[in-house]
C-alpha cells in the first residue's frame, strides 16, 4: 500500500476507504447489512445505497473494489444463475437475503471469493443456537 487517498463514512452501515496500491486505486467498502429481522424496505434501501455508490458515483470501472463486513445473508451452495459470481462452494440453502447479495454482486460483476474453494465443515458454520447451525 502506497497511500490512503480517502476515508468516507457514508452511513452507519457503510464506510469506504480508497488507497493507492501499486499503480492502481483500490476501494475497500466495509459494510454491515441489515439483519434478517429488519424490514425488507430497510434492506432494499441499504443495497440500493451500496450499489449506487459503486456503480453511479464513486468508482470508475478502472479501479478495484473489495467488500468486507457482514452482508447478513446466506447465499447457499448452489451457483445456478450466478456462475461468474458464485464459485459453487458454500453451505446449505439460499435465503432471500442471500439472493440480494448475489444479485448485487452479479450486477457489478463481482465475485464472492469465499465460494471459490472448499472449506472444512467446521469452518462453514459461524454459530450454533437452538441446535441449528448458521453460517
Amino acid at each position: 500500500m502506497d497511500s490512503i487517498v480517502s476515508v468516507e463514512r457514508h452511513s452507519e452501515r457503510i464506510l469506504a476507504l480508497k488507497m493507492v496500491l501499486g499503480d492502481r486505486l483500490l476501494n475497500v467498502f466495509t459494510v454491515y447489512a441489515p439483519h434478517s429481522g429488519k424490514p425488507d424496505e430497510e434492506k432494499e434501501c441499504f443495497w440500493y445505497e451500496v450499489f449506487h455508490l459503486v456503480s453511479c458515483i464513486l468508482i470508475p470501472r478502472t479501479e478495484m473494489v473489495v467488500f468486507a463486513g457482514d452482508m447478513n445473508g446466506h447465499i447457499g451452495s448452489s451457483n445456478v444463475g450466478y456462475v461468474g459470481t458464485h464459485g459453487g462452494f458454500q453451505y446449505s440453502s439460499r435465503y432471500a437475503d442471500g439472493s440480494r447479495i448475489l444479485e448485487f454482486a452479479d450486477g457489478l460483476n463481482l465475485v464472492i471469493c469465499n465460494t471459490l474453494f472448499t472449506k472444512q465443515e467446521a469452518m462453514l458454520v459461524t454459530c450454533i443456537w437452538s441446535g441449528e447451525k448458521h453460517s
